[in-house]
This record gives structure tokens, sequence and C-alpha cells, in this order.
């Protein structure tokens, strides 16, 4: 797929997702949220892209290759841990058991990568050797494949905080788990992860480094939730370029989804100024890349619209059985 075939769409949007018919809304960044009185949630994928604390943008078809995507792995990895989901009544929709959400977040992580200021490799730059109650050994390099994969949880911050890095026996002093539940949680992301990375090896991929949130059921079980292994939750490197990549002290190649944001910040300081308008070109070349990514990680091919109908007249139109 290319530019050209996508240019028809890309006013094919889902920005906004308002459906007075569904009760209990709740927007968030990406999704939107609408709780049933039976205990279910219907989660709707929009196309907005998020970062610097705003909505940039709306990118062609993202929210239905993050959807795709997240079915395609719930279904690979059903027979090791369960998950949300109900039902698919929509390419942009799922319909999961409404959970209490573990105020912990499970990264897992199988090299020295990231960015952010709770990544591993962040720490390490800054002397840490100790983190997450994991010890590094000293001379790694950027990038370098750990040991072994480890878990880095941090606190779920609900409020709008910063997530905090955790250890085992900090989440446990403080009550966030019980110690079952870490077991359990830490035993499936493990699997998980896995399992992600074993798929990915079939594609010419490596599973670098993924999110994963889980939450509790009416009974007390733990469930996955929100999404997995999607482009949005992990890190993917493509493995045939990786070892030129890392002798030349390079950032391994991967799906650059940055388009968008870093057009923005190369013109304005995205967190005062107003977001000039974005040109087409660049919307399109990150939906391009959503698309290789989902093609690339699934081995599916992404199916185009027959029409241009609006997005939203057809999420209507498949959701009428829950209005």
């Amino acid at each position: 797929m290319d530019l050209a075939a996508l240019r028809p769409f890309a006013h094919h949007v889902l920005g906004d997702v308002v459906l007075p018919e569904l009760p209990a809304h709740y927007r968030g960044k990406v999704r939107d949220n609408y709780d049933l009185p039976d205990g279910r949630r219907i989660i709707v994928a929009s196309d907005r892209i998020s970062a610097f604390d705003r909505i940039l943008a709306a990118i062609p078809f993202k929210g239905q290759v993050l959807t795709q995507t997240a079915k395609f792995w719930f279904d690979a990895t059903a027979d090791l841990c369960p998950n949300h989901v109900i039902a698919y009544p929509d390419p942009n929709v799922v319909v999961g058991r409404r959970l209490d959400i573990l105020p912990v977040e499970i990264v897992v992580r199988d090299y020295l990568a990231g960015t952010t200021g709770t990544s591993i490799l962040t720490l390490y730059k800054k002397g840490e050797r100790e983190m997450y109650g994991v010890r590094l050994p000293d001379g790694m390099r950027d990038n370098q494949k750990l040991p072994h994969p480890i878990i880095t949880p941090t606190s779920k911050a609900f409020d709008g905080g910063h997530d905090e890095p955790l250890t085992p026996d900090e989440i446990l002093a403080k009550g966030l788990l019980t110690a079952e539940q870490w077991e359990t949680v830490s035993g499936y992301a493990l699997a998980l992860f896995a399992r992600g990375q074993d798929i990915a090896r079939e594609r010419g991929l490596i599973l670098v480094d993924t999110k994963y949130e889980f939450g509790l059921d009416g009974e007390g079980r733990v469930i996955l939730a929100d999404e997995i292994h999607t482009p949005d939750s992990s890190r993917y490197w493509f493995a045939e370029t990786y070892p030129r990549s890392f002798e030349a002290g390079r950032r391994p190649d991967s799906f650059d989804k940055d388009f968008v944001r870093s057009w923005v910040a190369e013109r304005c300081d995205p967190y005062k100024d107003p977001i000039p308008e974005i040109p087409e070109d660049v919307v399109l070349e990150t939906a391009l890349v959503y698309i290789r990514a989902f093609e690339t990680i699934t081995g599916q091919a992404f199916p185009l619209p027959e029409d241009d109908h609006p997005v939203l007249d057809r999420i209507r139109r498949n959701l009428t059985a829950y209005f």
C-alpha cells in the first residue's frame, strides 16, 4: 500500500465519538467509553493522535489498526490469560467486561531502551544499576539485549499525575496488590511477552518492550484489559537490521509513527503555541506506518473500505443492538 491508495481516504477519520444513544460516556485521549448497566463497556478507538498533552490530529484508520491489532493478540494469547473481550461489533469497537483496573502498570522489557523518565535506559545513563527490584550489570550499551526479560512496574496515575517506578516489595508494602495478585500479574505478563516475542520473531520483528494493564472482574479474578502488543503500547524493531544498527551505535529501525509529532515540534513549542495546520501528506504518512505495522505484525492485509461513508455512521449502525 502507498500514499496514492490512501489519498482518497484522507478525510476518512473518526475524530469525536458522540453516541447519545449510549449511556455513561467517558472520553479519553484516544478512546471513548460507554458503560452499559449490565457491566459491559463499549470502547471505541478514535483516530485521534495525542502528544505533548494535547490532541494533534486525526489519523485515518489509526483506531481501526489499534483495535484489530489488539484483536489479533487477544485471540493469540487467550490460552495464556483471560481478557476483557466479549465482542467486536465494528472494526473500531470492542465490547468488554467492565473491570476495576489495578493501580500498577506492568511494562516488560528485554532490551536496554527507552526515552521516558521511567525507562531503564534513562535510569541506567544516570548511573543507576538497581531499579524496579532488579540489578543490571555494568558496561551495557544503548539498546543492548538484557540477560532476560524483566518487569518494570510503575504506579498508575489515575489523576493525571506522573507514573513512578515501583519494586515488587513496594507494591506489596503499599498494599497496591496482594502477594497473590502480584504473582498472578507477573506470571501472566511474562507469559504474554514470551508469546509476543515468538510470534513477532516469525514476522521478522523484535518485540522490545510492552505495556500491560490488568483489572479485576466481579469475582476478583485478574483479567487483561485495554490493548495488547499494539504499535502504541509496544516497541518493535526490525530483526534484520538490528545487529548492524546496534554495532554502529544507531537507534534500531522501527515503525516510525512520529511524523506528526516531529513535524509539529520543529515548528512551534507544542506545549504553549497553537498547533499549525498539519499537511495532508504528513497525516497520510503516519496512517501508512500504522497500516504497515498492522500488516507486518499480524501477517494480514489491511482492508480499505469500499466507500468513504463517515466512520461514525458505520459505528452507529453496527452498535444499534446496544442502544
